[in-house]
C-alpha cells in the first residue's frame, strides 16, 4: 500500500488509495464471468450493486421499446467497471456520498408523459456507506423510482451518459481517444485564448471535443458551457459555431462573471473535466498497468500483457522471525492460529500464567498479542473494510493470525466490529427504517471518519 501523498498531488493520491482498494481483483473476476455468461443481475450482485429496478414494471410504464434498449444496456453494463470510474472524494478515496450519476437517457414514446428515462447509479449517504453499494434505479423526474434517497435528481456535474465507455463493455475501445491517452501530455498549450490559470490536472486539450459533444446533446451547436473545478471555482468556455468532429470548434476560456450567471449553463461533466486517474496515475509512474482494470489496459496501454497470477491480499506466507531472549524464534500458523515454533507447550503456558499475572511474557509471546490486538496490516484491513472488502480484509487477517485466532479487545477488534455495526445501519436505510429525521447517532467508541459529514435530514419524496 502507498500511504504517502503522491507529489503532493491529493487527486493523485485518492485516487491511487482506490485503484488499491475500491475494486478488489476477486470482485472483477467474478463480476467479468457471471457478465460473460449472460447474468447481468449476477454481475451486479458480485460487484456489490442493488438493481432498485423491475423490467416488467418498467415495460407496463414505457413500453416494449424502451425496455428492450434497457435490457441491452444492463446486458452490456460492466459494474465492476462502473464502480471503477464512479466520482470519488478525499482523502481515502470513497465514492462520493449521496449521489445520483445518470448512466443512460431514454425518451420514450407514448409512454410515461413525455418525460426523459434516466437508467441511474446511486450511493447511499454518508452516515450509511458501509460496504460502498452502488444502486440501480430508474428516473423520470416523477415519485417513481425516488425511494429514500436523499438526492435522487441526476446530478448535473457528475453524469455519465456522455461517457458509456467507463462503463459499457461495446464502448470500452473509445476510451483512448475520449481519455486523451493517444496523444503526449497537452497542459493546455493548445487551448487558444487561454487567459485563465488552471487547476493541475485539467484535461484542456478535451475540453472544446467534449464541450461540443455536451452541446450537441442539448440539441445545440454552440455556446457556452460551464466547468467546475472544485469549491467555488467555475469558468466558461466559449465555442464556435463551426465546429465538428474532424476540426475542433473555436475555444475560449474566462471566468465566470458571476456563480448566478454560470448556473444556468450546461455543465461539463466531471469525467471530462480532468485527466483520467488511471492515465495520469501511469504518467506520474504510481501504478504499474498490470494493477489497472482489465478493460482499461487495452486502451491505455497497448500490447500488454496480463500477469499470469492475480494479486491477493494475503500474507506472504511462511515463518515470521522474531527477537527473542538473544536468539532468532519463529512464529507461524498452525491448526489455523498463529503460535511460536521455538518453545514447548509447558513453556508457553507458563508464560501465559505469567502474563496474567501482570508480568512480562517471552517475545514471541508479545508480539503474537500484538497481532491479536493490533497487527500491522491493520492500516490495509480499515481500507478495505471502508471500501466494502469485507472478504479481502478477512483474508489478509486470517492470512496473518490464522482463521481460528481469537480476538481479544484491541484496535482490530473495534475495527471489525465498527464494520458490522455500521452495515446495520445501511440495512436500515436501504429498508427505509431510519425514521423522518436524521440518520443513527455515532455510537460511542465510534470512529468520527466514519460519518465524514453530520447526518441530514431524509427528504422523502
Amino acid at each position: 500500500m502507498h500511504h504517502a501523498t503522491a507529489n503532493g498531488d491529493s487527486r493523485l493520491s485518492l485516487w491511487l488509495h482506490a485503484r488499491e482498494f475500491a475494486v478488489p481483483p476477486p470482485m472483477i473476476k467474478s463480476a467479468t464471468a457471471r457478465r460473460a455468461n449472460g447474468d447481468w443481475a449476477g454481475a451486479c450482485a458480485a460487484a456489490h450493486v442493488d438493481v432498485d429496478l423491475n423490467l416488467r414494471h418498467a415495460a407496463h410504464a414505457y413500453g416494449q421499446e424502451f425496455t428492450a434498449h434497457l435490457r441491452a444496456d444492463l446486458r452490456h453494463l460492466a459494474p465492476d467497471l462502473l464502480r471503477w470510474h464512479m466520482p470519488r472524494i478525499a482523502p481515502d478515496g470513497l465514492m462520493r456520498p449521496g449521489l445520483t450519476v445518470s448512466l443512460a437517457r431514454y425518451d420514450p414514446v407514448g409512454h410515461g408523459g413525455g418525460n426523459t428515462v434516466h437508467l441511474v447509479a446511486r450511493t447511499p449517504p454518508a452516515w450509511a456507506d458501509a460496504g460502498q453499494r452502488i444502486s440501480l434505479a430508474l428516473w423520470d423526474g416523477s415519485r417513481f423510482g425516488a425511494g429514500r434517497h436523499p438526492h435522487p435528481r441526476p446530478h448535473r456535474r457528475f453524469r455519465l451518459d456522455l461517457h458509456r465507455h467507463l462503463w459499457d463493455v461495446r464502448r470500452v475501445g473509445e476510451l483512448r481517444v475520449r481519455s486523451g491517452a493517444d496523444r503526449p501530455p497537452d497542459d493546455g498549450r493548445s487551448a487558444p485564448n487561454l487567459d485563465v490559470p488552471l487547476a493541475r490536472g485539467c484535461a484542456v486539450d478535451r475540453w472544446a471535443a467534449e464541450a461540443w459533444l455536451l452541446l450537441r446533446a442539448e440539441g445545440r451547436t454552440d455556446g457556452a458551457v460551464a466547468v467546475r473545478l472544485g469549491g467555488r471555482r467555475q469558468l466558461v468556455v466559449d465555442l464556435a459555431a463551426d465546429g465538428d468532429t474532424s476540426g475542433l470548434p473555436a475555444l475560449q476560456i474566462r471566468t465566470a462573471p458571476s456563480r448566478g450567471d454560470a448556473s444556468a449553463l450546461p455543465v461539463l461533466p466531471d469525467a471530462a473535466t480532468w485527466v483520467l486517474p488511471d492515465l495520469a496515475l501511469l504518467r506520474a509512474g504510481l501504478i504499474e498497468a498490470d494493477r489497472l482494470h482489465p478493460l482499461v489496459v487495452p486502451a491505455l496501454v497497448p500490447g500488454h500483457s496480463p500477469p499470469g497470477t492475480p494479486r491477493s491480499p494475503e500474507g506472504e506466507g511462511g515463518p515470521r522471525l522474531v527477537e527473542c531472549r538473544g536468539a532468532q524464534h519463529r512464529i507461524d500458523l498452525v491448526n489455523g492460529v498463529l503460535v511460536p515454533l521455538d518453545h514447548d507447550p509447558a513453556e508457553i503456558r507458563r508464560e501465559g500464567l505469567l502474563a496474567a499475572l501482570t508480568g512480562t511474557p517471552l517475545p514471541c509471546l508479545q508480539v503474537i498479542d500484538e497481532d491479536h490486538r493490533a497487527p500491522e496490516c491493520l492500516i490495509d484491513v480499515r481500507a478495505r473494510l471502508d471500501h466494502g472488502d469485507t472478504a479481502g480484509a478477512l483474508a489478509a487477517v486470517e492470512g496473518l493470525l490464522g482463521p481460528g485466532a481469537p480476538l481479544p479487545r484491541g484496535a482490530l477488534r473495534d475495527e471489525l466490529e465498527t464494520a458490522a455495526q455500521r452495515r446495520i445501519d445501511h440495512g436500515l436505510f436501504r429498508a427505509g427504517l431510519t425514521g423522518l429525521g436524521q440518520g443513527p447517532a455515532p455510537r460511542p467508541g465510534h470512529r468520527s471518519r466514519g460519518y465524514r459529514a453530520r447526518p441530514r435530514k431524509a427528504t422523502f419524496r
